[in-house]
């Protein structure tokens, strides 16, 4: 009871904590979200709209290259992105709302070139790595200390290189390898996982600067899409046969922890 009442408080406080506009940033990332004659659309977009319809507010979401949104969300106010991977490098860079979804990183091949990894260690020693510039990826596996990562501007340049045999590796996940391979012309296990070395979710990431009161309201939107049964309705449309995550959130990831 004093939860639904708390969440209630912070709806009727919706107006005071939107006096200064949200920009709402996500790229093309299907099925999470992309362009669709024009408009963004995906899970993340449908889960935001649901949000936004919940507080009264009707921002439109925008569709950037995520380079170039991300570094909107770290110098700019008033910034919201999604979905972005809630890890322990960026956890104290942004506010958080979610999770809206549980991803699976892997090291990916082509199927049948008889790629194997058991371990970290030898991804470091498997030759050039392709990975998307200022992912939560890049990130991270900087920060292991890789120095044999190539990174791409756009998710798709990366699927086809590996697809024409220019690279043997790329970072992906199991939430949208598929549309990414077909989106390049592939079928959806012409790349294969060959070893996952991260399991996390996705957030919408506010930039520091956002009020707390408004984060705070998207969260409480959030929780009540989740017991009302809306949220489940729309990862089932996106992503069917996945489990949507609960209402509790996860620490930030640890990388290496999906490979042990």
């Amino acid at each position: 009871m004093s939860i639904c009442l708390g969440a209630l408080a912070l709806l009727g406080a919706a107006p005071a904590a939107r006096a200064t506009e949200l920009r709402i940033l996500t790229e093309e990332n299907p099925p999470i979200s992309f362009s669709e004659q024009g408009k963004a659309a995906g899970l993340g977009v449908d889960l935001v709209d649901d949000i936004q319809r919940r507080l009264k507010s009707h921002q439109a979401v925008q569709v950037l290259p995520w380079a170039r949104a991300y570094a909107m969300l770290q110098q700019e106010p008033n910034i919201a992105l999604f979905a972005t991977m809630r890890t322990a490098e960026r956890e104290a860079q942004f506010k958080w709302v979610g999770p809206i979804a549980t991803v699976k990183t892997s090291f990916y091949a082509r199927r049948g070139d008889g790629v194997h990894l058991a371990n970290l260690a030898e991804a470091k020693a498997a030759g050039v790595i392709l990975v998307p510039r200022e992912y939560y990826s890049h990130q991270v596996l900087n920060h292991l200390g890789f120095v044999n990562l190539q990174a791409v501007s756009r998710p798709d340049i990366m699927v086809r290189m590996l697809m024409a045999g220019r690279r043997g590796l790329m970072v992906g996940d199991n939430l949208t390898i598929a549309a990414l391979l077909q989106n390049v012309g592939a079928k959806a296990g012409d790349a294969e996982p060959v070893y996952t070395f991260m399991e996390s979710q996705y957030y919408i990431a506010f930039s520091r600067q956002s009020a707390d009161a408004l984060v705070q309201q998207w969260q409480a939107s959030l929780d009540e899409m989740k017991r009302d049964g809306r949220f489940a309705a729309i990862y089932a449309k996106w992503l069917p046969g996945e489990t949507p995550p609960g209402l509790r959130p996860n620490a930030p990831a640890e990388p290496g922890a999906a490979g042990k």
